[in-house]
This record gives structure tokens, sequence and C-alpha cells, in this order.
């Protein structure tokens, strides 16, 4: 077990960012697990901090395996995984079930989170996405690629643990990859936390609350490349 919690994974993240900070980025979450990791490495970095709300499809039969991923947005970003949905032979009724399924349930996070809150406007700004870990890498590509499409320049993904040919394969797509550890085998994430219990709705609204809702004016010296996404 690599971190105690999130809280600590993100305490280790942070200083891998740390390089960041003078780019006035601007810290992504993907809700719910993502968020504590996050909020740690936004006020490490005095970033503000927003969230990206993003939901993987998962097979009907087999919810933890994606067979697709859809981001918040009009319209919305809908990513899909040609290879387990032609290996599952998944016919787009399914697909489209599933995906409607999880675009009530953004809703219903969007509203229970927000509650009026601003959002960042992350257009020519370093965005920094993270979650608390990446498996299969689909929803937080989905996020990546969505984020690039509102102007973030340079796109980032970090995480504290990423399996290492996911992570290869983000870095083709993304500006930077980063990451606390990056194992041959990942097995599951929570293995490398001695503490991964649920992220509640309550948890994500404290922390929300807590954190720098907009970003200072962008300086510029620190507009970044345009992102490859």
């Amino acid at each position: 077990m690599r971190f105690r919690n999130r809280e600590d994974a993100g305490e280790q993240l942070a200083q891998v960012l740390a390089s960041y900070k003078d780019q006035q980025p601007v810290v992504l979450a993907l809700p719910r697990g993502g968020v504590p990791v996050a909020a740690v490495v936004a006020r490490r970095l005095g970033a503000p901090l927003d969230l990206v709300f993003v939901r993987k499809i998962g097979v009907p039969q087999q919810p933890e395996l994606a067979m697709g991923a859809v981001v918040e947005g009009e319209p919305p970003l809908v990513l899909r995984n040609p290879e387990v949905i032609g290996m599952l032979d998944i016919d787009d009724r399914d697909f489209d079930r599933v995906r409607d399924r999880e675009l009530v349930e953004l809703e219903r996070r969007r509203q229970a989170y927000l509650a009026g809150r601003p959002r960042v406007d992350v257009a020519g700004r370093t965005a920094i996405l993270i979650d608390d870990g990446v498996a299969t890498g689909m929803s937080i590509r989905a996020a990546a690629r969505a984020t690039a499409a509102r102007g973030a320049r340079p796109v980032v993904i970090a995480a504290p643990v990423a399996a290492v040919s996911v992570a290869a394969d983000l870095r083709r797509e993304v500006d930077a990859v980063e990451c606390v550890e990056e194992p041959e085998d990942l097995f599951a994430i929570g293995y490398y936390y001695a503490d991964f219990s649920q992220v509640s709705d309550e948890q994500v609204r404290r922390l929300l609350a807590e954190a720098p809702p907009t970003a200072p004016p962008l300086a510029p010296a620190s507009a970044g490349a345009v992102p490859r996404l």
C-alpha cells in the first residue's frame, strides 16, 4: 500500500506536480474519488479547483468493464471502446441505454455539487486533470479530450497511480502524464491505498466549498503550447 488515503496520495502527487505552480494551472477533479486528491493538489499549487463530470459507460452485465465514457457538455462528448464493444458484440441500443443512464447521473451530480458555484474558464490555461487512479484510462481520456475542446493548453493528466501501459498510451494523446507510481500490473487501484473508502456527495461539496471557485487573471507569459488533443 503506497498511500494512507486519498489525502496522502494528494500530498505525494502535489510534490510531483510542484513545477507546474508557476504556470497558474487549473486543477480539474474527476468526481467523486478524484476530488480529495485534487483538493490537496490545488491547495499546494495555489490553483482553483473545478470538476469534470465524466462517467464510465460500463458493459451491461459487467459494469466495471468500460465500453466507453461520457463527459458533460452541449452536446456531451462520448468516447467508445471499440475493442470491448466488438469483443462482446454490444449493439448501439445497449450502448445508448447505458450512456443515457450515465447522463442522468452526471446531471444529478452537477446539481448536487455545484449549487450555483461558478465554473473555471480553462481556455488558454494549463489544465491538470486528477483522479485517484487510472486503470483503463477510458474516463480520464474522455475528460482530457473534452477539456482540450474547451481551449485548455496544455492538458496534463495526473494520478497517484496508473498502469504503466495505460500511462504510456495516454502520453501519446496529452501533453503530459504525471504519476507517483506506474506499476506494470495495477490489479486494482484500491490495492495501493490503506483507506480507499467511498467518497460521499457531502465530502465533495465540503471540499469544493473550501477551494477557490475562480482563477486569477492569466499572466501572458504563462500561456502554453497548443494541446495535441
